[in-house]
């Protein structure tokens, strides 16, 4: 599985497989030609199937590869449904959990009724919010809006911090925050990367992964094997970070609680 991806700005197109009595939908992205063209199908964390094919690959092609693949396929869709039926959705009161650098805080909410700005500190083991008239939106909101403060500057010193070992690149590139829905991250064809800011709940290892991944992007446009050997040269262990950060995909996304 993959929630990293490169290839923001194709189209892609939607199309129907099925497997015995079930059935699913997967979208088609045709990529670009590389020394070994072969068609490679994704689970992303949130249960949308992709299927890359080469620019040359026929349709009829394409789809009898995803039929070979569609036993594989519903195993990692029951494996993410199973794992949704432990995840409730968040109320935005005291007592909740909310994660930050991999760690679990728990959220207190405080009524104050003559501060009419809503504010949001970490302080302790609190994420404290607080104001007047906290109505759920307004929790939310606030939550929200202090996760991407904080994902702004820490992303910035781990980007800082990993230019100095790369020998492709001075200086650090232009960069973003962007909600996505299954993507930690991504770098256009001109060399910009967005990163999810919901990827400040995780570690900080997880987070110079994705860093490190859409920075080998912008020496190798594609995930050709000189694209993994870079990763494999700047961390050895990326396989295993990047398993566990995927695996705890729901919770970072979708922002709930288990």
């Amino acid at each position: 599985m993959t929630s990293v991806d490169s290839r923001q700005d194709e189209q892609p197109l939607e199309y129907m497989a099925r497997y015995g009595d079930r059935e699913f939908r997967y979208h088609l992205c045709y990529v670009p030609e590389h020394k070994k063209a072969t068609i490679r199908v994704h689970v992303h964390p949130n249960g949308m199937v992709q299927v890359d094919a080469p620019e040359s690959a026929q349709l009829p092609a394409i789809k009898s590869a995803v039929q070979r693949r569609a036993r594989w396929i519903f195993k990692h869709l029951d494996d993410i449904a199973e794992r949704y039926r432990d995840v409730r959705p968040r109320q935005w009161v005291s007592g909740e959990s909310v994660l930050y650098l991999g760690r679990r805080y728990v959220l207190k909410v405080i009524e104050s009724p003559e501060q009419r700005k809503v504010t949001c500190k970490l302080i302790g083991g609190q994420l404290r919010v607080q104001g007047k008239d906290l109505t759920s939106d307004r929790i939310q909101k606030a939550v929200r809006q202090w996760y991407r403060d904080r994902a702004l500057d820490v992303f910035q010193r781990r980007l800082d911090l990993m230019v100095e070992s790369l020998p492709w690149t001075t200086t650090a590139p232009a960069w973003r925050i962007m909600e996505m829905q299954t993507q930690w991250g991504s770098c256009s064809p001109e060399g910009a990367i967005l990163l999810n800011p919901h990827l400040i709940k995780a570690p900080t290892r997880a987070i110079d992964y994705v860093i490190l991944h859409e920075s080998c992007h912008l020496v190798e446009h594609n995930h050709s094997p000189r694209f993994y050997g870079l990763l494999d040269r700047f961390m050895p262990e990326w396989r295993s970070v990047k398993e566990q950060l995927d695996g705890k995909a729901e919770l970072l996304l979708k922002g709930s609680e288990a």
